[in-house]
């Protein structure tokens, strides 16, 4: 017998085809597919990236350091070559990457957040005094400062 728990997987015995059958809704859950979506429109969207550094970003950084392209700077010791303009390259890279989620996923997120933690205004529990503008409890019949009468409010 089969019974179906939380998030759609099925528990208990199988009859031949079962694996395939579990294995098949496991697939189609909709947070799977979602997932694999994700996955790979940020490949696209990280190679899109990574041209941008490499073509456009680097080049123009080249136009005032005097080197069009980061990705050919290296230097070598003992035979040992080091690329560290790649590496410069990948933290141009890295930090458009970081600034593209911050401003575009991560503060829109907070302002959402932020409006839906905001709380009901708290009712008033005191009252100015008319006379002598002092703060009373607001179902007060008298000031407690000048004693003058308070008008009745209804609650």
């Amino acid at each position: 017998m089969q019974q179906r728990v939380r998030g759609g997987l099925v528990q208990g015995a199988s009859s031949g085809g079962g694996f395939l059958k579990e294995f098949k809704e496991f697939i189609l859950r909709g947070n799977v597919v979602s997932l694999a979506v994700a996955v790979l429109i940020a490949a696209a969207f990280g190679a899109v990236v990574k041209s941008l550094t490499d073509n456009i970003i680097t080049p123009f950084i080249g136009i005032f350091g005097g080197t069009p392209s980061f990705s050919g700077l290296t230097f070598s010791i003992n035979s040992s070559k080091f690329g560290y303009g790649s590496f410069i390259n990948d933290i141009i890279y890295f930090l458009i990457i970081a600034a593209i989620i911050f401003f575009f996923i991560v503060k829109p997120m907070n302002s959402l957040i932020e409006q839906t933690k905001r709380e009901a205004p708290v009712d008033p529990t005191d009252k100015k005094c008319p006379e002598c503008l002092s703060d009373i409890p607001l179902l007060a019949t008298r000031c407690k400062f000048c004693a003058s009468e308070q008008p009745a409010i209804a609650v």
